[in-house]
């Protein structure tokens, strides 16, 4: 599979982590850890809520389809 998003570079480059990001965005951390793996991808809300929490732009947790 494909990896979709950054969150969990982003996440290390901010130095925080997945249980933190859990508890800002009121998701379950196994559910952010599904997210960190690219097993699943949250909605675009959600996304907007965790570039926020790591203030970054949300482009930055994204990977780039074109190059």
């Amino acid at each position: 599979m494909e990896d979709l998003n950054r969150i969990k570079l982003v996440l290390v480059e901010k130095k925080r982590t997945s249980k933190w990001l859990a508890q800002e965005v009121g998701r379950d951390p196994a559910t952010v850890s599904k997210w960190c793996t690219n097993v699943s991808q949250p909605d675009l809300h959600t996304f907007v809520k965790i570039a926020n929490a790591l203030d970054v732009d949300v482009r930055e947790l994204i990977n780039r389809t074109k190059n």
